[in-house]
């Protein structure tokens, strides 16, 4: 659907060389990619801080049962967004918990500077940040867009998404040794506020394009952003009485299960380079912790600059010529085949770049069709239900991961392959959940897209 007149704008089509773009759509899409260009550079600001400071203080393994924490965290979480859901209308409740998130960061500064021990703390404080906050603004992104415009225009918001992770981790890596822990906080805080402030734009934007919009015969238009406060009804509820949704939740539980046992893997591996680099004096003169910060800046570095070409060049064109139904396949498809070698060849360089390319994929298409998925749910789904599903469930999959790391260390002696094979298993059930959700996406959207 065309915004404003049919004549189409220079930024139109300059953006058009990357997605479907009508006449007036730029403003509001660049809008919401820089919004969450700043959400992605404050959280990779401080996510370098937050490897170094759980792997130097205990290891992979108090990694893995930390974020298990989390777990429970976010089970009274989600209920509480859901209240909150219910007092504000969208604006408010984005600034409300927005602010909550800075304040936290506040706290940690001061006790940065005291000295306090916060590594654990820190980790489970940044997992719950993570995915709350992104979760809170696809909710808002899907409330802006009608279901034939979100899988157009969410290439252009995504790839903000990616650029602020590339912005995030460049900065980490130039800052982390120049101003120290503390000031990165408050980098990632100041970061929020002008997300914020966006997020208010865009709403005032598009409450008066909606009014305007409102009368036009046949226009095609989302749920109306001025029907106020959502319901109280938790996400959780809400997933458990939809089978669409309940496919999803499993889904994003079993595809983050494999990334952490992943993640564990790449870890362990990790920590036993620096360890081994200390040892030999071939650190450069850092200290394990100093070495793993450094590793892991550049690895994420790596893996967003390459999310980001895959969202340029081939997202759109993935969506417009395969389908959702495709694209949900293909990360299970590269975790099979990644997770398949490292049983075979368990090394460190080679472990790297198979992550990269998992990762990769993950943050760029995966992210894009995921948030799909939700444009033709209601609003109290978008929100409440994808809170949950994008928060709980996704945790839920460190949950299990963390168990198996627990059974696979003191009972059972696995060594890393013994972990990737796990993880073959795993993308299986991965697989036949998105061919089940990528039909019913399409029954769904047969009526709505464009």
């Amino acid at each position: 659907m065309a915004r404003g007149n049919n004549q189409r704008s220079g930024v139109d089509r300059v953006l058009g060389l990357f997605t479907d773009v009508q006449a007036g759509e730029s403003t509001t899409t660049l809008l919401l990619a820089l919004n969450i260009f700043l959400l992605l550079s404050a959280y990779y600001i401080i996510k370098p801080v937050r490897e170094a400071l759980i792997l130097a203080g205990g290891g992979a393994e108090v990694k893995s049962y930390a974020a298990a924490g989390q777990v429970i965290l976010l089970a009274m979480a989600v209920p509480a967004y859901a209240r909150l859901a219910s007092r504000f209308e969208r604006r408010k409740l984005i600034s409300v918990v927005t602010l909550f998130f800075m304040a936290c960061l506040v706290v940690f500064y001061g006790l940065s500077l005291s000295g306090a021990s916060i590594g654990v703390v820190f980790y489970l404080w940044v997992g719950v940040f993570n995915l709350m906050i992104p979760a809170q603004f696809w909710a808002f992104a899907n409330d802006v867009y009608t279901p034939g415009e979100g899988k157009r225009l969410f290439v252009i918001v995504a790839f903000g998404a990616s650029m602020g992770a590339v912005v995030g981790s460049q900065v980490a890596g130039m800052l982390l040794d120049v101003v120290g822990v503390a000031q990165l906080l408050l980098v990632s805080c100041g970061l929020l506020g002008f997300n914020i402030v966006l997020t208010n734009v865009v709403d005032g934007r598009e409450r008066r394009r909606r009014v305007l919009e409102k009368s036009a015969p046949g226009a095609e238009t989302a749920d109306a952003p001025d029907e106020g406060v959502l319901g109280k009804t938790s996400g959780f509820k809400l997933v458990m009485r939809s089978r669409y949704l309940l496919m999803i939740a499993f889904l994003i539980l079993l595809a983050n299960w494999v990334n952490t046992n992943g993640e564990y893997i790449l870890g362990k591996l990790v920590s036993r380079a620096a360890a081994e680099a200390v040892a030999a004096d071939a650190s450069g003169q850092l200290e394990v912790g100093q070495w793993i910060g450094k590793f892991y800046s550049q690895f994420f570095l790596y893996v967003n600059i390459l999310g980001v070409v895959l969202q340029l060049f081939l997202v759109s064109r993935i969506l417009k010529y395969l389908g959702v139904q495709v694209a949900l396949l293909v990360l299970p498809l590269i975790a099979l085949a990644g997770n398949g070698l490292v049983v075979a060849l368990p090394l460190l360089g080679y472990l790297r770049w198979t992550k990269t390319a998992e990762n990769a994929t993950d943050y760029s298409l995966q992210n894009t069709v995921r948030n799909v998925l939700f444009l033709p749910l209601t609003r109290e789904e978008k929100y409440n239900a994808k809170q949950a599903i994008d928060t709980f469930f996704q945790r839920a999959g460190d949950l299990l991961s963390a168990g198996l790391v627990l059974l696979g260390t003191t009972v059972l002696a696995m060594e890393v392959q013994g972990f990737a094979a796990v993880n073959v298993a795993l993308v299986v059930f991965w697989l036949a959940l998105a061919v089940g959700i990528g039909r019913e996406y399409r029954r769904r959207t047969a009526a709505t897209e464009d």
